[in-house]
């Protein structure tokens, strides 16, 4: 049995483009559409950046502790969605820069798309950023006036 598809995914595109279940319409802001596919780094509703159009896709999504998940779709079984995703998962307690570079040395040995690569990193950045422990503000200091009667209570 082959392992490729026999529809185009120019053809899946413009069949699912109008209505799919990854299809968020916003009648605010213009008529913005957006996508929920996890394969989907941008969550524009494009051609481009469709995970379940493209054979070869990356996505990246948060993990455990302040980790970060790369999910990449192979090209074999493309009709067995439960097969056709690899997982990577990079802990919380690397570095940043460890952690970008090896999401592109995967996705570049891997030969994925290069148009895909910063679209990842910027992605993987950003769900490190929002799982960091916000620090507290700290209390503002009185100045001027305040702070010179403040002081003059305290010394007598």
């Amino acid at each position: 049995m082959a392992d490729q598809t026999n529809v185009s995914s120019d053809l899946i595109w413009e069949i699912c483009r109008p209505n799919n279940a990854y299809l968020v319409k916003r009648k605010s802001g213009g008529g913005s559409q957006f996508s929920k596919d996890p394969l989907n780094l941008t969550n524009k509703h494009s051609r481009k950046y469709a995970g379940f159009v493209n054979s070869k896709a990356v996505g990246v999504l948060p993990a455990e502790k302040g980790g970060v998940t790369l999910i990449t779709k192979k090209t074999k079984h493309q009709n067995r969605p439960a097969a056709n995703r690899h997982e990577v998962t990079f802990a919380g307690n690397k570095s940043g820069p460890k952690v970008y570079k090896g999401i592109v040395n995967y996705t570049a040995k891997q030969n994925y798309r290069a148009d895909l690569r910063q679209e990842a990193v910027a992605r993987a950045s950003a769900i490190r950023e929002s799982s960091r422990p916000k620090k507290d503000t700290p209390e503002k200091k009185v100045r001027g006036a305040k702070a010179n009667k403040a002081a003059s209570v305290e010394e007598s």
